[in-house]
């Protein structure tokens, strides 16, 4: 549905030109939910809007339903945006406005008769739950009524192509989880694809199914989101999720394990991390298979375990004791049943 190519992008700076794609290459399915994720200036919402050419790139070419935006002239262009609907973090109502004259404006502009946009904008307020403000200002409801009268106005022109530029990150967590859930069932009951730009790895955990990783201009990592999440490779990425999958021990802990490794024991000692996804490995009970089939002991001192929607992940850290020997045979196993096993090295 959307391949970006060789995407590079650079603006004018005070200093000169700074380059904030560099290299970018993208795919995303018809009918994904795809998360792009980054800190503050990684080049996330310069991503975006290349998809719609609101930021034409440097160089690179941009395909989104079988069209090449960048070869298009500008009727063209303005045409094929009607597929690309798109929700912004400051929801850019016209305050002017009621909440149903906003979600009708890219009606009006687009020469629909009254009739129309009416038998297209009624069905949208229903589905955003707003039918009952229909009248009221921008300023007369709240910000989550608001981002739900965006959501409205990208849906008004029947898009196969959903973007939302931080659509969450100005709004407390209670309504950015019904947001998240609202897009949810969007992309669930109209297929539409849908392409997530945030700086929170929870909005990715609840809605996304594939997430790139973007720092500083490039793609540093992309993948399923569970697997990025139990195995992430880049130093961003593990930063990222520390807030929901902490891929650091807390020093209470380590002081705790330090504790334990010293006293005394005559046994070897080692601290595993150990992480899963997926049925296959959440429910076989891997941890008693391995004490009754190694002679060895096994201590939970640390541990999250979370569901990616629906689908459970976790993470353990574990001190195993035991004969060399059967340390090494119970890693070994749980490692031929599909879980992540890594000693930590520094404790």
């Amino acid at each position: 549905m959307i391949e970006l190519k060789d995407i590079h992008q650079i603006y004018d700076g005070p200093q000169g030109p700074v380059e904030a794609l560099k290299g970018i290459d993208l795919n995303v399915a018809p009918g994904e939910v795809f998360g792009v994720i980054g800190r503050s200036g990684a080049g996330k919402s310069s991503l975006v809007r290349t998809i719609n050419l609101l930021n034409r790139p440097a160089r690179g070419t941009v395909r989104v339903d079988g069209r090449e935006l960048t070869a298009l002239n500008d009727a063209e262009l303005r045409a094929a945006r009607q597929g690309i609907g798109m929700i912004f973090q400051h929801f850019n109502l016209l305050s002017s406005r009621t909440v149903y004259d906003n979600v009708a404006l890219p009606l009006e502009l687009s020469g629909l008769r009254a009739a129309e946009t009416k038998a297209r904008v009624e069905p949208l307020l229903e589905l955003v739950g707003l039918a009952s403000l229909r009248d009221r200002y921008p300023a007369q409801i709240s910000g989550g009524q608001k981002q739900r009268v965006g959501i409205a106005r990208a849906l008004a022109n029947r898009p196969k192509v959903l973007l939302s530029d931080e659509a969450t990150s100005a709004l407390d967590p209670e309504t950015t989880r019904s947001i998240l859930s609202l897009l949810q069932q969007i992309n669930r009951e109209f297929g539409l694809t849908v392409v997530l730009i945030t700086h929170e790895m929870q909005v990715i955990k609840q809605l996304a199914q594939q997430v790139a990783v973007i720092d500083h201009g490039r793609i540093v990592e992309q993948g399923a989101v569970l697997d990025v999440f139990t195995q992430p490779q880049h130093a961003t990425t593990r930063s990222l999720l520390e807030d929901i999958a902490p891929q650091q021990l807390p020093e209470s802990v380590l002081a705790r394990i330090r504790a334990l490794m010293q006293d005394g024991h005559a046994q070897e000692s080692q601290l595993l991390r150990i992480a899963f996804a997926g049925e296959a490995s959440a429910d076989q009970p891997l941890l008693s298979q391995v004490i009754r089939r190694f002679g060895i002991d096994l201590s939970i001192v640390h541990g999250q375990v979370d569901e990616i929607q629906g689908r459970p992940f976790g993470s353990l850290a574990v001190l195993a004791r035991g004969a060399r020997e059967s340390l090494a045979a119970a890693v070994a196993h749980l490692r031929g049943a599909g879980v992540l096993v890594q000693e930590v090295a520094h404790v």
